[in-house]
């Protein structure tokens, strides 16, 4: 029951987040394209990223590990946003911007995660 409830605990602290963020960077770029939401999942690919590669080095123990990736990072992180504002685009005949969402999204995403894996091992 402990685990469960620091997962939840994580999960508002991620949602909560991955508002503010996302709301704090869409409001200052002039466009449609959803930049906030691009934003906070390279951000929590990276964030991901670090976080495993610290469980890895056996440096985190199992408890902290839950909290940060499955209750923060997976509150924070908005692939179901993600989703819906892609196939709002192509309803909206915005192809290109649809498919630019989507390998950008992918492509920099799994470039951060790596680049969080490869960073906690260089330190």
């Amino acid at each position: 029951m402990k685990m469960i409830l620091a997962i939840g605990a994580g999960s508002f602290i991620g949602g909560i987040s991955r508002y503010l963020i996302s709301l704090f960077i869409q409001n200052r770029v002039p466009s449609t394209f959803p930049f906030g939401t691009l934003s906070v999942n390279i951000i929590g690919c990276f964030l991901i990223g670090v976080v495993f590669g610290l469980a890895d080095r056996g440096n985190m123990r199992q408890e902290w590990r839950l909290f940060l990736a499955t209750g923060v990072l997976g509150g924070f992180t908005t692939f179901s946003a993600f989703s819906n504002e892609t196939v709002g685009m192509m309803r909206d005949g915005q192809f290109w911007y649809a498919s630019a969402y989507v390998v950008s999204s992918v492509l920099l995403g799994v470039i951060a995660t790596f680049m969080g894996i490869l960073i906690i091992k260089i330190l």
